[in-house]
């Protein structure tokens, strides 16, 4: 009778005493995952997850993150590859302000206080971590290098200083990127509408990298469609030009207000002649230039500089305008300006079509946003769908300017409202001057050349994108290593005087306006270039600024002489697996893509991009929502390790669902995986003695009916793991395999344990069963590997190999008709050809019942699928 794996008291699974042993030992084992030095000879693979930030304790959302790239790295390890697999803190950043104002903590203890406690948790899971590399981005050796890159980039123009409109959150008290607020709200509060002010900061030139970041996406093919499509989207490349509309002057009124006037060297009528114009422009950008004879106003964004300036003289304007802002406001409140209620006023104003002389009113409208484009558009409602719902509210005029190639309608009157707005790219032009009859694209191209030969205007390409602004009002980031003179203005801070140090003795509040301006000693300095007084820039850096190279000074993390040994760089970049949240793709993962140019452009890095490959793992998710503290659903890792043990906690994290997949979390799946675990532990331990005896000559043999089906589900799994390890991280399917394997092994565990000590097929059984368990359950595969007699570090064994041969099935089943009709399903050797299968097929006792005292006629054998026997009588 085959073992039902019953618990003993002998062989009871305790992870709660298994793992501290272990985590013990392998603390007092520093070099276990330390990687070697590119002499090893071995190939190299860098696996990373993304930092996190040390806010005091992990949730299962960080565990499962953690535990894919531990996997991962564990794998790789047993693959034969020298490993780096390194973590550290995004350490700087507003939470730890926010809790000194709490609790009266200072910043810096609250900080080393949660690392400390979540490298304690780390350790507890069994995390194969590199700790010698260890990087922390608020300590001074790391910020001296963020100080150092800001003075290369002040060097080559990339880091400037300008007085512009910036994203203010009231919560934060500071200035965010424009990467930081998502949908109208801070990043950090989604409660918290973003403000705009006008303020001078610091920005890094990202646009100069604009179009190389947009077309080297197309070479990160390990990286998810989904992240390259929003970075596309959110870089935003533009194809167009930038045409100069004059403001006419309102105190003049020529004779005719309507008329159409000059095309190239058409002669000018002389009303158009005595127009007057202020001198001031109001500069477009359109990808639409084609339909420029469509326009029929001007409408600019309320926070225009133009139309601060007609409401300075007209107060009813000024009213108008600020409603305009309002509306703006609660539309980036409910999430979506896209779907803005269009509203406008009429400023009174005019506006000069430069291809027509044509007068355009000039209007305000409150979905057109200062922060993209120009902040001005020429309106065409005939061809764009948001100006022809402004237009119809208003009562603006609508001119049809193209159609389509095949109509026979050559002048637009048989359009009409029901057709508008028509908005095809392929198209004709009409009631468009010397331009009409050209194709669309015949025609962009001809007019962007005739606005260039007349310069009001020229070919354009617009991003998206905008400068990167990374000046924080807070205390808990780095200082920017910038001075102020009277004499020679903006200098930079010396190399030899890096780090520029954050003080510790701060108070700390949450009033606007760094808290380091408010401190003399650090303010007040000398000028390097003429020895007289300076000051201090005052703000911070952008945490993300911290976060955009650390994986580079995980190479070389003790290095004093430089951000990190660029022939290290040579051998371990580009990363091979990064893996984080989705969440970061505009964020983090563009700034660290940035990063990498800059610095290959000063030639510190050979690569143009820091990760081959990129895995976005889902979200865990309990009650329905993201598991995080805002949403109080947290489930801490140390209540599920106290219950179930670190392995458990992890494989469930794996095994629940499809890495890339959102989890929903359920305890009683914890569980589930711990019993099973159980099952592993016992079935090994009753054969672990007879694995640490030497091979046996003779012996108790496995029986012939059975070891091939062992050997084929040991050999398909094995198979089925490595490939998900290089395909889709399936981790789900590699676990329920060994979760299958072990059902099979267990039918037959008597037999096994007797036969370990002679049969060598036993004991492979045994052995790769612990192997296979290894990236998944450590701690547990650690234990079994010693019971069962090895020495080494399981981690550092070679991955088992899956042979072909034994994988193949040896018997299928064929399904027998008789006259049409299934009587049988026979088994037959899988390799059997025409004669073996009939041969077979006949000697089976329902198929000589089925056609006893019948004559037959045919026997129709297809080898591997079926028989038919044609029957008479």
């Amino acid at each position: 009778m085959a073992a039902t794996g019953g618990a003993s008291p002998e062989v009871r699974y305790t992870p709660a005493e298994i793992e501290p042993r272990w985590q013990e030992r392998w603390a007092e084992q520093p070099d276990l995952y330390a990687a070697e030095p590119a002499s090893s000879g071995k190939p190299k693979y860098y696996v990373l997850e993304m930092l996190p930030y040390p806010s005091g304790q992990l949730h299962m959302g960080h565990v499962r993150n953690y535990a894919i790239g531990d996997a991962l790295a564990r794998y790789m390890w047993m693959q034969g590859y020298n490993v780096l697999h390194p973590m550290g803190w995004d350490a700087f950043g507003l939470p730890a302000e926010n809790a000194a104002i709490k609790n009266n903590t200072p910043p810096r203890a609250w900080t080393t206080s949660n690392i400390a406690a979540m490298k304690r948790q780390m350790n507890r899971i069994g995390l194969s971590y590199d700790w010698a590399n260890e990087v922390t981005t608020c300590l001074p050796d790391y910020y001296r290098w963020n100080q150092w890159f800001f003075i290369r980039m002040f060097e080559r123009g990339l880091a400037y200083r300008k007085k512009s409109k910036v994203n203010w959150c009231p919560k934060c008290c500071t200035v965010l990127a424009n990467e930081q607020v998502i949908n109208g709200r801070c990043w950090r509060h989604e409660d918290t509408i973003v403000e705009q002010r006008d303020l001078e900061q610091w920005f890094l030139r990202i646009t100069d990298y604009a179009q190389e970041l947009l077309e080297d996406l197309d070479k990160l093919e390990g990286w998810p469609e989904k992240v390259r499509t929003m970075q596309r989207n959110w870089i935003g490349r533009s194809e167009g030009a930038e045409v100069d509309f004059e403001v006419e002057d309102a105190t003049h009124t020529p004779v005719d207000e309507l008329q159409q006037v000059r095309h190239k060297g058409t002669a000018v009528l002389s009303a158009v002649e005595n127009l007057k114009t202020t001198g001031a422009r109001i500069t477009v950008f359109t990808t639409r230039i084609d339909t420029i004879y469509g326009a029929t106003s001007i409408i600019l964004a309320p926070e225009h500089a133009l139309v601060k300036e007609f409401a300075t003289a007209n107060a009813e304007l000024a009213e108008q305008v600020n409603a305009l802002l309002e509306q703006q406001k609660r539309a980036r409140e409910a999430g979506d300006i896209g779907e803005i209620e269009k509203h406008g006023v009429f400023t009174g104003h005019y506006a000069v079509n430069p291809f027509n002389n044509e007068r355009l009113p000039i209007w305000v409208a409150n979905y057109i946003l200062g922060e993209y484009g120009t902040g001005a558009i020429m309106s065409v409602p005939a061809h764009d769908e948001r100006d022809y719902e402004f237009a119809q509210k208003y009562g603006i005029e609508m001119r049809i300017v193209i159609l389509p190639r095949r109509t026979e309608d050559a002048d637009g009157k048989g359009e009409t409202e029901s057709t508008l707005p028509y908005t095809d790219e392929d198209s004709l032009l009409i009631n468009s001057c010397d331009f009409s009859s050209m194709g669309n694209k015949e025609a962009q191209q001809k007019m962007i050349a005739f606005v260039e030969e007349n310069k009001f205007g020229k070919a354009t390409i617009s991003f998206r994108l905008r400068d990167w602004g990374v000046s924080r009002q807070r205390y808990w980031g780095t200082p920017i290593p910038m001075l102020y003179c009277e004499k020679d203005g903006i200098v930079a801070v010396p190399d030899d005087q890096l780090p520029v140090l954050l003080p510790d003795n701060v108070e700390i509040t949450q009033e606007g306006g760094s808290p380091l301006a408010k401190l003399p000693e650090f303010v007040n300095t000398t000028c390097p270039k003429c020895g007289g007084p300076a000051r201090r820039e005052t703000d911070t850096m952008d945490t993300f600024v911290d976060s955009s190279w650390y994986f580079y000074r995980y190479t070389s993390a003790k290095d004093d002489k430089a951000p990190f040994d660029s022939a290290a760089i040579d051998y371990w970049f580009p990363i091979d697996q990064y893996i984080g949240g989705v969440e970061h793709a505009i964020l983090h993962l563009i700034y660290s893509r940035f990063w990498t140019k800059v610095m290959r452009d000063l030639r510190l890095v050979k690569n143009d991009e820091p990760a081959d490959r990129l895995f976005t793992q889902g979200m865990v998710i309990k009650n329905g929502a993201k598991m995080s503290k805002s949403k109080g659903n947290v489930v801490s890792p140390d209540d599920m390790i106290a219950r179930y043990g670190a392995d458990a906690t992890r494989m469930y994290s794996l095994f629940a669902a499809p890495p890339d997949r959102d989890l929903d979390w359920q305890e009683d799946g914890v569980a589930g995986v711990s019993r099973f675990l159980g099952r592993v532990y016992r079935f090994v331990m009753k054969a672990a003695p007879g694995m640490r005896q030497p091979t046996t000559a003779s012996g108790t043999q496995l029986d012939a009916a059975i070891a091939p089906n062992l050997e084929r589900k040991l050999h398909q799994t094995i198979h089925k793991i490595t490939q998900d390890f290089a395909g889709r991280w399936h981790f789900n399917t590699s676990i329920a395999a060994i979760m299958e394997l072990l059902n099979l092994l267990n039918e037959h565990e008597d037999a096994i344990v007797a036969a370990v000590e002679s049969d060598g097929r036993a004991r492979e059984i045994i052995t790769n069963l612990v192997l296979l368990l290894a990236p998944f359950a450590p701690y547990l595969a650690a234990e079994l590997w010693g019971e069962i007699g090895g020495t080494t570090a399981v981690n550092k064994e070679p991955w088992p190999k899956a042979d072909p041969g034994k994988m193949a099935e040896s018997t299928i089943e064929i399904p027998v008709q008789v006259n049409g009709k299934l009587r049988a399903v026979v088994s037959v050797p899988a390799d059997a050809d025409q004669d073996a299968t009939q041969a077979a097929v006949m000697a089976d006792a329902r198929v000589q019942a089925a056609t006893a005292g019948k004559q037959i006629v045919k026997v129709i054998v297809v080898p591997g699928k079926l028989t038919n026997i044609v029957v008479k009588g």
